[in-house]
């Protein structure tokens, strides 16, 4: 260990979409005179923000019905920033691609609910707009072809829907170090090993020396909570790692985005078919969701680790046997395990896909290896529930732990946005809130320079 600890003012620890997205708002529009980024992959955005790991959506809250009106507002606000950071800086087409994207209903209940959820958003969505079969016959003919029920959908037109959050994990680190104003310092294959405090700093201890920081912001995914428990905090959370998967088609079926009505009760997004930007544009079917023993894809399972991030107590257990004990749930974490077995999976899984293009048959759909993450998410053991969104750990006291499930790479920004807010306020900066407006703020985002003051 070196003897005289390396210092910044700052440190980051996770270089996902998240971390990097913060260090690009400190570096760009705040005075903080130094950042430190430690990653424990030897370069950015390997997990759960690889473009194989998700949807590669720009989620707005416009055609996903697991969002209410409440969350979805909260969700347009921050990801449209990274709509408008993509068009502003010139990424559109190597990081932001322009898509049709729609709610797809199918039968006279869900066309029901379709129209009511349309009049609640149209406000906040004005370029939504029905479609009737007509025009989705225009628009994607395969959604129609041996179609026997009746469908209609909620479109969008001509809106960025779909990221590389792996290329912008990178662009964000690349304008980062351009801001001299910044020092900003990467270090790769440095993986945290503890996290203390040392008089008014915090000590982090890495794989290659000692570090010390004023602050410590963790975007660490499930790790964030491996971390929080070991000093002491967030002990009123417990997490589940859900795993997903997805089933690629053998063709380009689809140019649009479709996302099917959510099932009111169940706890996971409704499967979706999306153009991928890695496979040709090739339909990506999903996700398949199903809990998993590990805390990351792609990488050792973490016995103690996971143990402590299950807590697995009364409270915890109550949870589980809440959602076990209603049928409709338990039917969906059996079928999503079914989808996971090798050479059979696609043939129960099928029947979800036919929702979308029913003429699609089982041969013409295969498992995406190599696809799919793990996202952690919380439960909360005082009011005994499952939390469906990020969540945050703010001691209040110079270090934060952030847990980001979906939507957290669409909401990179505003999150980064609100931790430079925490960090400005608690070294005492300042934040050039006029340049981000005008950087990230100015298009179609609903964030207003009265909610940014």
């Amino acid at each position: 260990m070196k003897n005289n600890p390396f210092y910044t003012q700052v440190s980051i620890i996770g270089a996902g979409v998240s971390g990097s997205a913060l260090l690009f708002i400190l570096a760009r529009y705040t005075d903080v005179a130094s950042v430190a980024l430690f990653e424990k992959c030897n370069e950015p955005a390997t997990l759960n923000s690889s473009a194989k790991a998700n949807s590669q959506t720009l989620h707005l809250g416009d055609i996903e019905t697991n969002y209410d009106l409440q969350k979805a507002t909260h969700v347009k606000s921050s990801s449209s920033m990274v709509a408008n950071f993509i068009t502003h800086f010139d990424f559109e087409e190597e990081i932001g691609y322009r898509r049709n994207k729609m709610i797809l209903a199918v039968g006279d209940q869900e066309i029901r609910r379709l129209k009511e959820r349309y009049h609640t958003f149209k406000e906040l969505f004005p370029s939504m707009r029905l479609w009737d079969e007509k025009m989705l016959a225009e628009k994607e003919p395969s959604l129609l072809k041996e179609r026997t029920q009746k469908v209609m959908a909620i479109g969008v037109e001509d809106q960025i829907t779909t990221v590389d959050f792996h290329k912008l994990s990178q662009t964000f680190i690349t304008l980062a170090q351009e801001e001299k104003s910044t020092q900003s310092t990467l270090h790769f294959e440095n993986g945290i090993e503890s996290i203390s405090k040392k008089g008014d700093k915090y000590l982090l201890r890495t794989l290659q020396g000692e570090h010390l920081s004023d602050i410590v912001i963790v975007n660490a995914g499930a790790h964030s909570l491996v971390f929080a428990h070991q000093m002491g905090y967030g002990e009123a959370y417990a997490m589940l790692p859900i795993g997903g998967g997805f089933y690629f088609a053998d063709d380009v079926l689809l140019k649009s985005k479709v996302y099917t009505m959510q099932h009111p009760k169940l706890p996971f997004a409704a499967v979706h078919a999306d153009p991928d930007l890695t496979n040709g544009w090739k339909t990506r079917f999903g996700p398949t969701a199903f809990a998993t023993p590990k805390l990351e894809n792609r990488h050792h399972l973490e016995i103690l680790n996971l143990f402590d991030v299950l807590s697995l107590d009364k409270s915890v257990l109550e949870v589980y046997y809440d959602l076990m004990k209603d049928e409709d749930i338990r039917n969906y974490i059996l079928q999503n395990f079914v989808y996971q077995l090798p050479g059979v999976g696609n043939n129960f899984f099928i029947s979800e896909v036919q929702k979308i293009i029913p003429s699609l048959q089982s041969e013409q759909i295969h498992y995406a290896d190599g696809y799919g993450g793990i996202r952690p998410q919380i439960i909360d053991k005082i009011n005994k529930r499952l939390l469906l969104g990020e969540a945050k750990i703010d001691t209040g006291d110079g270090i934060v732990f952030n847990m980001t499930p979906s939507p957290g790479a669409s909401s990179c920004l505003g999150n980064a946005y609100e931790d430079a807010q925490r960090i400005c306020k608690f070294l005492d900066l300042e934040m050039d809130r006029r340049l981000l407006i005008e950087e990230l703020c100015e298009q179609s985002c609903i964030v207003t320079r009265e909610t940014l003051k």
